[in-house]
Parts: structure tokens; C-alpha cells; sequence
């Protein structure tokens, strides 16, 4: 009996001394990371820029400012229709029909008493004008100038103390800058989009050369993937610091809305332009060549 539990006895022993052994030399190892224990990998959000302490772009304060600054114009023009039943029977003679068709767009207050800034394709041809704005005041609206080279129009409303973007200077913007897209696309009012510059002084074939109407086109387009649709046309490209540094006026689209490229006529051009239309009614020009003399 005593032999069987000495025997008993070493077993248990043995048993512990390799449980023990098998803890110590055996087990694998297994590493858990910790993000109390661990550094963290250099990972960072693709949207922010490197460096220690980064912070996104913070379009807030410019956005706020520039929906008050950005106008919704529409426009009411008179088309003759004519009806091709009445044709085919009464030949030319038949009487032509007179339909109202509207039209919408954007604009940018220029000045605290009532200039605006807009593209000459959205008001062209109007029979009337009014502009809304961002506080839902509404005014009728007169043409004061327009420049269809460079597609730029300036209207007026007897309005004070207006909000107003201050120009920023085009020639300074940079490619891979970001930007906000600041309009009413499709009837959405006041609507904002960011992007960044994606080229400079691009020339797309928009304005056409037309000597008999004294259009002479000046293209040099700022690029963006702001997005940009019908009803942008007239409003606001701003920059960071909610600067005005274009005016919306283009898309390339197969479609007819954003494909992801969307063209602004630089501001020190709208600046030029403005100014002229605004003192003298057209734009001052010096053109190049020789004059005939006359007979």
C-alpha cells in the first residue's frame, strides 16, 4: 500500500513538473497590439495635408459670407413660335405665336449698392430680370453693360448695403488650390461645392468670333472639379479666404450636367470688364492693325 501511494505520488510530481515546463519552453508566442502598449502606424486621412498638427481646410467662414454675396437671377424672354400646321395651310402667312420662356442663373454683388456681376449668356435677350437674394428679398433688375468676348454682364438694383465679396487677385491662383463653387444649380438656392484648381488659362472654343457683332473672344478659363451645373452660370469661384477669383460660366459635358470638369472666367478679367461696363458702358479695347482711309 505504501509502495502504491509513493507511486501515486511521483506521478502527480511528474505531471506538474511538465505542465510547468510546457508553459515556460513550449507555448508559442503570440504578440497582441495595443494601442495603450504600441505607437501608432504614421497613418493620417487622405483629405488633410501632411506635417505634425494638420488640420483640414476650413471653408465655413467663406461659405457663409459668400451665399450672401451670390445672387439667383431669372429671366423672362419672348419667343415667337411658329406653328408648322398653320404653315403647311397658310403657308409664311400664318401668324406667329409669342411664348414666355424663363430662364435662371447666378450673380455676385459687386458692390454694396446694387452692381452685379453675372455671364452675358444668362441674361441675354431678357425682356426681364430679377435677382433673389439669399434673405429672400427680391428686386427687378436692369442691364447696365454686357461683353459677350468675355460673356460678362453687369446688371443694377436699387438695393444699399449690400454684402459683397472682395476680388482676389487670379493671377496668384495656384493648380491643386482648393476652391468653392458658390450658386443656384437647378433651382437649388444658395448651394455650395469644393474642389481644387485643375488647370489655368485653358481656352475651350465657348465664345464665338464674330466680327459683325464686334465679338472678338477672350478665353482663359480656370479649371476646376468643383461641381457645376445648370443655374451655376454668373456665380461665385472663391478661394479659401472667400476672395472672388472667378465667375462660373461652363461646364464640359457630354450630358449636359457635371462630368467633373467646370470652367470660371478669372476675376482680374471680370475686374477689367466690370469696370469698363460700369463707366462707360462697353468694354475699352485697343485693337491691333491698320485703319483704311476713308474715301
Amino acid at each position: 500500500m505504501k509502495r502504491a501511494l509513493g507511486y501515486f505520488a511521483m506521478g502527480v510530481a511528474g505531471a506538474l513538473i511538465a505542465l510547468v515546463a510546457h508553459d515556460r519552453f513550449l507555448r508559442t508566442s503570440v504578440n497582441v497590439p495595443s494601442s495603450e502598449t504600441n505607437s501608432p502606424l504614421p497613418v493620417r486621412y487622405v483629405s488633410l495635408p501632411g506635417g505634425d498638427g494638420a488640420v483640414a481646410v476650413d471653408f465655413t467662414g467663406a461659405a457663409e459670407h459668400s451665399v450672401n454675396a451670390v445672387v439667383h437671377v431669372t429671366t423672362e424672354t419672348t419667343v415667337n413660335l411658329r406653328d408648322p400646321f398653320a404653315d403647311f395651310f397658310w403657308g409664311y402667312r400664318a401668324p406667329t405665336q409669342q411664348q414666355q420662356r424663363q430662364g435662371a442663373g447666378s450673380g455676385v454683388i459687386i458692390s454694396p449698392d446694387g452692381y452685379i456681376v453675372t455671364n452675358n449668356h444668362v441674361i441675354e435677350g431678357a425682356d426681364r430680370i430679377a435677382v433673389h437674394m439669399n434673405d429672400r428679398r427680391n428686386f427687378e433688375a436692369r442691364v447696365v453693360g454686357r461683353d459677350p468676348s468675355t460673356d460678362i454682364a453687369v446688371l443694377k438694383i436699387d438695393a444699399d448695403d449690400l454684402t459683397t465679396l472682395s476680388y482676389g487677385n487670379s493671377d496668384d491662383v495656384r493648380v491643386g488650390e482648393w476652391v468653392l463653387a458658390v450658386g443656384n444649380p437647378m433651382n437649388l438656392t444658395s448651394t455650395v461645392t469644393a474642389g481644387i484648381v485643375s488647370a489655368k488659362a485653358r481656352n475651350i472654343n465657348l465664345l464665338q468670333y464674330d466680327p459683325s457683332r464686334d465679338i472678338f473672344p477672350l478665353e482663359s478659363f480656370i479649371q476646376t472639379d468643383a461641381a457645376v451645373n445648370p443655374g451655376n452660370s454668373g456665380g461665385a469661384l472663391v478661394n479659401a479666404s472667400g476672395e472672388l477669383i472667378g465667375i462660373n460660366s461652363a461646364i464640359a459635358s457630354t450630358t449636359g450636367s457635371y462630368s467633373g470638369y467646370s470652367f470660371a472666367i478669372p476675376v482680374n478679367i471680370v475686374k477689367k470688364v466690370t469696370n469698363d461696363l460700369v463707366e462707360f458702358g462697353s468694354v475699352q479695347r485697343a485693337l491691333f492693325g491698320c485703319e483704311h482711309p476713308r474715301s
